[in-house]
């Protein structure tokens, strides 16, 4: 069966398709070379065929535009490498065995025509390529591949959470992302296969140091011991026919070793070998009419098998003609298509591009293992329990949240930006701890200082090994997840209102609504109140970092005064004045509150200066004096407070309250302020300072 199945195989021509059959006994042969002695001829052809693999190669390697277009080169060094090893071993052994008598065309014309036939002349050149191929060429291509491969592997985590994150936030389709990962597979495959392939180079120049000097060594004791030739005859014989086998086995060594120096310095394809070999020796036909021409021009130069050279040479052209005029009936077809489809294809749409992200962290590149859960990082994790903690502190429905690397970063630093812009950022040390200092600080620790970048906090970079010591002396120690899930915490609860945008107010309709539809019909669906007006309410409320979770109680206040008033302002008053209680208990110590109290001079000149403005609402317009004044006053009641340990709200007429805040907004950043009807009747307020003008004061 096996032999009528290989009969037909070859009676019908499937053979010339059978590629794994082709290389199969390709490479048995090269095998077979080692042990069977070849006819002159045979060794001719051959070492014809491997200058010729060799210039192939070369050329294929500096038109792939990546790496991994040419993937079996790892594989193809090996194989090249022991072709080249067995023609040596094949020519050493019929240059030992025929002496003068050797009759090989390509070595003695390396010989003799080459090198002039003089053997020192030709040990000098012999010499000198050696010692280019391996110094050089052989050194700098080793290296090359070792660094490629390190700094491949390297970067391989964060190319993979580009690709996640820019699939994760709809940047980019699943097939897409399916594709990049691949190409990323590829290379760091191809460059891991080419740091160890490398190896090969080397030791082929080695190897072929070692036979030049054993077939000299072995000619002279062969021709003057066995065949009792004359020592000069000798030297003559086996060094010419030395040095011409050396420099015919060097000179496709030096193209291969030059290839691999070249593809190294700029991923893996897929399928098998005997495929990729057809596939991207093919997809270059450039590189077969240039190798062609240079073939069929090798047979001018005396003594060399003309009758060879030219056959390979015209097939070589023949079979670029055929796949160039195949790519180039290919590319009409795909021109023909995109033509006809073009006309019913709308314009690519560019809306994507103009999109921001609510909330972005941007890494620099020393960050990636932050990120990485391979690598033991956890500020993904420590994300999703930020907007978790965040709907239940303070009911905001925060939006998915991009990290993505920065190359314009420094390597060590991160952004946090919201909706494009840079809010926040600090710079970190990987690897090392932050060791704050509360003043509470009993010994100084040595370390690098820097300030903190949530609070502006005096702290001091410290080794792992150093934290119990640390925080027996009055430091709090954190490391570098921690900081960056703090500050962006902080960020979240400052710029609340600027996130809350209408999607994320639907959303909070949308899930009240199953359990409390007449509170939510009420306001909406009567079309009494916009869905704007809601969302500057709530974000009044968090402006002010009051809690929006209470959502049954705010839309129960808004239905009650819907009637007498659509003003966001007016409308934030009556719901703060609702949720009293909650507000209070936010602020209060074991049910007291330290308060500062307006001097009734000061409220009656804001209260003057209020005026309602068509689009911002109640505001207050005061001449730059005043201002300054009234600041002045309100900076200097809070500055005393906090240096006596307390941490005040200030306490106002329900009037003058939202308009109060807006003063103090640029000036304090935790500024609390309370109207007295915010006040339960369970609280006690120790009024710790007065704010009073300096005309007041005098």
């Amino acid at each position: 069966m096996a032999e009528a199945s290989m009969t037909s195989v070859l009676r019908n021509g499937d053979w010339m398709h059978r590629k794994d059959l082709l290389l199969g006994i390709g490479v048995i042969s090269v095998v077979a070379m080692l042990i069977i002695p070849l006819p002159t001829f045979l060794l001719d052809f051959l070492m014809i065929i491997s200058i010729a693999i060799g210039l192939l190669t070369l050329l294929i390697v500096m038109f792939v535009p990546k790496a991994y277009d040419f993937s079996i080169f790892p594989t193809l060094l090996l194989v090249t490498t022991v072709f080249r090893l067995a023609l040596n071993v094949s020519s050493t052994r019929l240059i030992l065995l025929q002496g003068a008598a050797f009759d090989g065309k390509i070595v003695k014309t390396f010989g003799s025509f080459v090198v002039g036939g003089n053997y020192v002349i030709g040990f000098i050149i012999f010499i000198i390529l050696v010692a280019v191929q391996f110094i050089v060429i052989t050194k700098g291509a080793t290296r090359t591949a070792e660094v490629a491969a390190r700094f491949t592997l390297d970067s391989l985590p964060g190319k993979q959470m580009t690709i996640d994150s820019d699939f994760a936030n709809g940047v980019i389709t699943e097939e897409e992302a399916n594709r990049r990962r691949s190409e990323l597979r590829k290379e760091t495959d191809f460059y891991g296969a080419m740091d160890g392939a490398s190896k090969f180079v080397q030791g082929d120049v080695k190897v072929g140091i070692l036979i030049t000097f054993i077939n000299i060594l072995g000619g002279f004791i062969i021709g003057m011991v066995m065949r009792g030739e004359s020592f000069e005859v000798a030297s003559q014989t086996y060094s010419l026919l030395t040095i011409g086998d050396g420099l015919v086995g060097q000179i496709p060594s030096l193209l291969i070793t030059t290839a691999t120096g070249i593809i190294v310095t700029r991923s893996v394809s897929e399928g098998s070998l005997p495929e990729e070999i057809a596939k991207q020796f093919s997809a270059q036909p450039r590189a077969l009419i240039i190798g062609a021409v240079a073939l069929g021009a090798s047979a001018l130069i005396p003594g060399f098998p003309k009758m060879s050279i030219i056959t390979l040479a015209l097939a070589l052209g023949f079979l670029a003609m055929f796949l160039q005029r195949s790519q180039n009936e290919t590319a009409e077809e795909i021109r023909r298509t995109e033509t006809e489809k073009s006309g019913a294809e709308k314009p690519e749409s560019v809306v994507p591009y103009v999109s921001v992200d609510p909330l972005e962290v941007e890494i620099g590149y020393n960050l990636i293992p932050l990120v990485d859960p391979k690598q033991g990082g956890t500020l993904l994790d420590r994300i999703t329990k930020i907007r978790r903690m965040s709907a239940l502190n303070m009911g905001l429905i925060v939006p998915p949240i991009r990290i993505r690397d920065n190359m314009e970063l420094a390597p060590e630093s991160y952004s946090i930006l919201i909706k494009g812009v840079d809010i926040g950022n600090g710079t970190l040390m990987v690897g090392k701890l932050m060791a704050m200092d509360t003043g509470e600080v009993v010994d100084k620790i040595e370390g690098q200082e820097f300030i903190e970048p949530t609070f502006g906090l005096n702290a001091i970079w410290i080794d792992a090994d150093k934290r119990d010591f640390a925080e027996r002396n009055g430091y709090i120690v954190v490391d570098c997840p921690t900081i960056i899930a703090t500050h962006l915490t902080e960020i979240i609860k400052r710029h609340a209102d600027e996130i809350l945008g209408r999607q994320e107010v639907q959303q909070l309709i949308d899930n009240i609504k199953n359990d409390y539809p007449a509170v939510v019909s009420d306001i909406m669906d009567k079309n009494k109140m916009s869905l704007s007006v809601v969302q500057r309410v709530l974000q009044n409320l968090l402006r002010e970092r009051v809690s929006i979770r209470n959502l049954v109680t705010i839309f129960e206040t808004l239905a009650n005064y819907q009637d007498y008033t659509t003003d966001p302002s007016m409308l934030t008053e009556y719901v703060r004045a609702a949720l009293a209680r909650q507000i209070c208990n936010d602020y209060s110590d074991k049910g007291t509150m330290y308060a500062i109290t307006v001097d009734p001079e000061m409220e009656g000149i804001i209260r003057e200066g209020i005026h309602d403005d068509p689009v911002e609402g109640r505001v207050v317009g005061l001449d730059p004096q005043t201002h300054t004044m009234v600041i002045n006053a309100l900076l200097e009641a809070y500055k005393s407070c906090k240096q006596m340990g307390y941490a005040p709200v200030y306490l106002v007429s329900p009037h003058i309250r939202s308009v109060l805040f807006a003063l103090l907004e640029r000036e304090v950043s935790d500024a609390v302020v309370l109207s007295y009807n915010e006040i339960t009747s369970n609280i006690n307020v120790n009024v710790v300072s007065s704010a009073m003008l300096q005309s007041a004061t005098a």
